[in-house]
């Protein structure tokens, strides 16, 4: 997730992306570990075999949506062995929703853009609607920026994050609001920034995530942005650039966005802070078959 987080939930609109680190999944075989949410989708069927490892370092998963990648490929496994012939968007057609469902029932709510981009692929703007379902579009991304993944030196729940965020709703509903209203806006204007290619106007539109995103977390006393991501920020803001979470924070993986690759300053004090560069590209291909 690009831009949005939190927000999305109250229907402001989200930015994902999906990249080029895939779950392969294969229905030949069975598999040796079931995750929540592939058992929330098949119940007691059998499941097939996966492999995740392009989402992990060691032992350490990156925060790049896993459980939704396992999930959609698990789903589209059976359905192509079921019909080997669908295309892309056929698959993407049949595993979809069912796998939206059965990521929000295993986790308890969440806004399930990860299961989006797993399946569409590509670049998305996702908004709530009022029945909790994603309305979807395509957009593209202004060609001036250049964006670099970093993984952070410790891993994140996002759902252990949208429950703390969840109490400080329930026990300070205005302060919630307001910081969700500062948060939806700066998502707001990263959205239109993209639709107009506007690449200044979005690096200005993700760096103020950071900072509404840093209240948000204090106030609910959650480390969205943690120290080591605030101080490579404020590092990144003097170079006119944004480095924020992508996604729920605490950890997992944050992001470079400007009109220049960071400076060796930049990466040196990143990795001092033990972050890690994240070889990847963005706007990969969605669910689909190989072989």
């Amino acid at each position: 997730m690009l831009s949005g987080a939190y927000a999305v939930l109250t229907g402001a609109p989200a930015l994902v992306v999906a990249v080029d680190r895939y779950v392969l999944a294969d229905s030949a075989r069975m598999a040796t570990f079931l995750t929540p949410e592939v058992h929330a989708a098949l119940g007691d069927r059998s499941a097939p075999w996966f492999d995740a490892s392009e989402l992990r370092e060691g032992d350490k998963k990156l925060g790049l949506g896993s459980s939704a990648a396992i999930l959609v490929a698990s789903l589209a496994a059976l359905e192509l062995a079921a019909e080997p012939t669908l295309t892309d968007a056929a698959l993407c057609d049949r595993v979809y929703q069912r796998a939206f469902l059965a990521h929000r029932a295993a986790q308890g709510g969440g806004s399930g853009v990860d299961v989006a981009a797993s399946a569409h692929g590509g670049v998305l703007a996702a908004r709530r609607n009022g029945s909790g379902a994603l309305e979807l579009s395509r957009v593209a991304l202004p060609s001036a920026l250049h964006l670099e993944v970093w993984a952070c030196s410790v891993a994140a729940s996002t759902s252990a994050f949208l429950l703390r965020i969840a109490e400080f709703a329930a026990r300070d509903p205005l302060t919630h609001a307001r910081c969700i209203h500062a948060q939806a806006d700066a998502a707001e204007s990263a959205l239109a920034a993209a639709v107009r290619g506007d690449a200044a106007d979005f690096v200005r539109a993700i760096a103020r995530q950071v900072t509404t995103l840093s209240a948000l977390g204090e106030s609910a006393n959650v480390s969205i942005v943690t120290a080591e991501l605030g101080e490579l920020a404020r590092l990144a803001a003097a170079q006119g650039a944004a480095f924020l979470p992508a996604g729920a924070g605490g950890g997992d993986v944050a992001y470079w966005v400007g009109s220049h690759a960071p400076p060796a300053e930049f990466a040196a004090r990143a990795q001092e802070l033990g972050l890690s560069r994240v070889s990847l590209s963005l706007g990969a291909r969605g669910v689909h078959a190989v072989g």
